[in-house]
């Protein structure tokens, strides 16, 4: 059997470059970081892991306190080995964590009961935690292009292609938008997003973006663009025609994961600094969970010597992830989709699952059980496997209905206004939590879905219509009455401004392979 990575060699000072091997074996290039990055997904369908990790010290993970947050990251990627000169490293992180964020700490932390802290991962650009991959990922894939060319080992840019669920649609155009060497075509579900999650996406500024509406759910965007990087022939024409290659923003890719296990190293000293926990004691961590990157990066920072406990998986009621957790069985052959109020974490298919089962289980495992879930919609993982994981997760999900009471109790009892994606894992954490803090990842602000949000204030249930008077009211007008339940509520004026901006993307296509290609081909050829 291939060794799991559980195995790799750990170093404490900054390694040579990292190379990056794939999560099903079939892919033997072992790409370093900004090919990783370029190249999205493995040949053969697998996920580009590290070879190797970083240990470090508590010494190391506290001294990251003192630094502005541009260049905490910026060390974690020299720790990772990334191929790119230090001193370049820092340039791209002031770039992507400056005042682009509307909190000078970019990841700050608040203490809303005792022992109980909320990450707020929301205060880039577009409201949401994606912004914390996001806006680092693309400056990073545009440097790596550009050298690729400047090296002669390269002629196309690239056309990036994104599957989003609501935030990382967003988070995606704006990140790209006007990047040298790119181009981006986001595919979000048609009615399976918030009213302000769409208008973000079809206003967003940039020559070289473009999103489309699909008749279908987030699994369906996902599956079509899957499709269409796996057509030989549709690669053919984008090079042929247009000069373009594929690749992916979307969770799968390590340019997004590297940024994520950056804030959980971050947020750690953070921690101790705030007297929110002694250093060298553990904290638990809570993640609204869908695609599983987000807590991933929490699993990464673990093992390389954060001092975190337990990894808490909060699921709304597409809770595939829990069940998994308590079984040991990945199973959707009949199970159905479910509309929620935190549609970000409405997924059946968690991609990033894969780089957890590799990780615990080596890549001879991950190939029979991905093939297991295509082929049949399920699978099950041997019972060591299957102790390991429950040594280091435990899940739990929140109903629809619990979620909104969630947000009416806290803002109620603390005057804190949560989002519905956050509410799930404080309501998980609650559940869940001992003698341990518990940081509470919050992955967006309130804003971004103020109907369930006024519902939740004004005791509605998920179900029940919003007031007569609120019906004709745009998302963003509805923000208005939410702050006539919570008068402390601020919002964000890239959000309170959305309804004076044009809709420049108006396009829905059917689900499909088919659907996503034509849709690309149109647009570039207009």
């Amino acid at each position: 059997m291939d060794s799991p990575t559980s195995a790799l060699l750990c170093y404490h000072a900054r390694m040579e470059t990292t190379r990056y091997r794939d999560t099903r074996g079939l892919d033997a290039t072992r790409p370093a970081f900004t090919d990783a990055v370029v190249k999205g997904i493995a040949h053969g369908g697998g996920l580009y892991v590290p070879e190797q990790l970083p240990v470090l010290t508590l010494e190391e993970i506290l001294t990251l306190a003192e630094l502005p947050y541009w260049q905490r990251a910026a060390t974690i990627f020299e720790y990772f080995g990334v191929d790119l000169a230090g001193a370049r490293i820092a340039e791209l992180m002031r770039v992507a964590y400056g005042d682009n964020f509307d909190d000078a700490r970019i990841a700050p932390i608040e203490e809303v009961i005792a022992g109980m802290h909320v990450l707020e991962l929301w205060h880039g650009p577009t409201s949401a935690f994606k912004d914390m991959a996001l806006q680092c990922m693309p400056v990073f894939f545009s440097e790596a292009i550009a050298l690729k060319q400047e090296r002669g080992e390269l002629t196309d840019d690239y056309l990036v292609l994104v599957a989003t669920s609501g935030d990382t649609g967003k988070a995606a155009l704006e990140g790209f938008a006007d990047r040298d060497h790119t181009r981006i075509v986001v595919f979000y579900p048609a009615g399976g997003v918030s009213d302000i999650q769409r208008k973000q996406m079809v206003t967003q500024h940039g020559e070289n973006v473009s999103a489309f509406g699909v008749r279908g759910n987030f699994d369906d965007c996902q599956n079509a663009v899957k499709a269409a990087f796996n057509d030989e022939a549709f690669n053919a024409q984008l090079h042929e025609t247009h000069s373009l290659k594929l690749s992916s923003a979307n969770s799968i890719n390590w340019g997004r994961l590297l940024p994520q296990i950056a804030y959980y190293v971050s947020a750690y000293a953070d921690m101790v600094t705030s007297g929110g926990v002694v250093a060298g004691a553990e904290m638990d961590v809570c993640v609204p969970t869908g695609n599983f990157g987000n807590i991933l990066g929490a699993y990464y920072a673990k093992k390389m010597g954060v001092p975190i406990g337990k990894l808490l998986c909060a699921s709304n009621e597409n809770n595939v992830l829990a069940d998994f957790i308590a079984t040991g069985t990945y199973d959707i052959s009949s199970r159905a989709f479910v509309t929620t109020p935190s549609p970000s974490m409405d997924i059946l298919i968690s991609s990033n699952l894969e780089r957890l089962l590799f990780e615990l289980a080596g890549a001879e495992h991950v190939r029979e059980w991905m093939t297991s879930l295509a082929d049949k919609g399920r699978f099950q993982v041997d019972r060591e496997t299957f102790g390991v994981l429950r040594e280091l997760f435990i899940g739990d999900w929140v109903s629809n209905d619990e979620s909104l009471g969630v947000i009416s109790r806290v803002y109620d009892e603390t005057g804190y206004l949560m989002d519905p994606h956050t509410a799930v894992a404080w309501e998980v954490a609650e559940r869940l939590r001992d003698a341990n803090p518990v940081l509470v990842v919050s992955t967006a602000h309130w804003a971004k879905f103020g109907a369930d949000v006024y519902r939740a204030l004004s005791g509605l249930l998920y179900s029940d219509p919003l007031p007569v008077e609120t019906v004709d009211l745009t998302g963003v007008q509805l923000l208005s009455k939410v702050q006539e339940l919570a008068e402390n509520a601020c919002i964000p004026r890239t959000l309170s401004e959305l309804d004076d901006v044009a809709e420049r993307f108006t396009g829905i296509v059917d689900a499909g392979r088919d659907g996503v290609e034509n849709a690309v081909r149109t647009w570039l050829g207009r």
